[in-house]
């Protein structure tokens, strides 16, 4: 029998720690990368993730700390 499984989580990530990993995964999201490292860490069928705060993606990454 499948189960559902909601977590809130939050972390902290240097610009060039989260560059990396986005390339190691192939990845252009921050929500994409964290689908990709769940499915290939425990199989899931289905995952979703969703960014509520802080930046998505590299260019919204680069926008925040150039200001």
């Amino acid at each position: 029998m499948a189960v559902t499984i909601k977590v809130a989580l939050e972390f902290k990530v240097s610009g060039t720690a989260l560059e990396d990993a986005m390339a190691e995964y192939d990845e252009l999201s921050v929500e994409g990368l964290v689908r990709e490292i769940l499915d290939k860490a425990i199989a899931c069928d289905e995952v979703t993730a969703k960014v509520e705060d802080g930046p998505n993606s590299l260019e919204e990454y680069d926008q925040i700390t150039s200001s």
